[in-house]
């Protein structure tokens, strides 16, 4: 089986170890400066430093080699000399994963559950970080309670928030599978996370966003005054009104459920008009707010659509 398809260990429902700790093998092909997870992810072929930057140091005379971009154009003309600007490599940034295991994220109508793949780039990014000697952290967020992972920049600690993982991941499938649990709101998830995060953090915040609403962007605005955040939408193509079914089924949210008829093009139609509706509601937020956002599919594996994106 090609490492671009689920490993055979993987059923795309429940979660296990093995299928997270594949990626650290399949992480150093995202590592810049080679091609760059995010930059990959948005469509770029340019690389960017995952969890870091550059801080503005001095300015100093031009000296040949000097990146023209560098140029320091005020100092320049105040000079009438050539002038470049250096900077500092920032110190290494915590990286904080928000992790989605709430009802909505237990669904998936093809290879696998919208969870499975939330956890998938989780581990990518777990192992990225860990290989640039990031301290990584995770909150897990199972509806009513939410798991917090402190930043830690070991091995050990990896290990750990992969297998927290996979735990909450099975125990919040049951729940889903049992009964319906009440689910937090952005509002109260982001307060608890910005009180595990600290000032200057990478915040990954991987979710359906079924729960997300235009007033929560105060809640998103705060956790983005002192901290740096990118979106991954998981999505998957029932959602979207893609589907080859064509007969009657029931459906639910776990609020509300109805009867569909899948063969009726106006009810796909629907479907559709629904999710790209409330996606453009999000993605308003991350324009506002300069927040880059990523979106992912669930009928494809995680590598496969990373290759396809270059």
């Amino acid at each position: 089986m090609s490492p671009l398809d689920l490993p055979e260990y993987s059923n795309g429902v429940k979660l296990s170890l093995n299928e997270l700790l594949i990626y650290k093998q399949q992480c150093s092909a995202w590592l810049p400066p080679a091609k760059g997870l995010w930059s990959v992810m948005s469509g770029q072929h340019q690389s960017r430093r995952l969890g870091r930057g550059m801080d503005f140091s001095e300015v100093r005379q031009y000296q040949n080699g000097d990146d023209i971009r560098a140029i320091d154009w005020r100092v320049t003309a105040r000079t009438g000399k050539p002038h470049t600007k250096l900077f500092t490599e920032e110190q290494q940034k915590p990286v904080i994963l928000y992790v989605d295991f709430c009802d909505s994220m237990h669904f998936g109508s093809t290879l696998m559950l919208k969870s499975i793949q939330a956890a998938h780039i989780a581990s990518l990014i777990a192992w990225l970080s860990f290989s640039q000697k990031d301290r990584v952290g995770a909150m897990i967020n199972l509806g009513r309670e939410q798991i917090q992972i402190r930043p830690r920049g070991n091995l050990k600690s990896i290990l750990t928030l992969l297998q927290n993982l996979v735990d909450q991941q099975i125990k919040s499938f049951h729940a889903a599978e049992q009964q319906h649990t009440s689910a937090t709101d952005w509002a109260n998830s982001i307060s608890t996370l910005n009180q595990l995060v600290q000032k200057g953090s990478e915040v990954i915040i991987i979710s359906d966003f079924t729960r997300f609403r235009p007033e929560n962007e105060i809640s998103f605005s705060r956790l983005k005054q002192h901290n740096s955040i990118r979106i991954v939408h998981i999505s998957d193509p029932l959602e979207e009104g893609n589907t080859s079914f064509r007969g009657i089924e029931t459906v639910t949210d776990y609020f509300n459920t109805r009867w569909l008829n899948f063969s009726a093009a106006s009810t796909r139609n629907g479907i559709k008009k629904s999710f790209d509706s409330h996606k453009d509601t999000l993605l308003l937020l991350c324009r506002k707010l300069g927040i880059p956002y990523t979106c992912l599919t669930t009928d494809t594996s995680l590598l496969k659509q990373l290759i396809g994106k270059l």
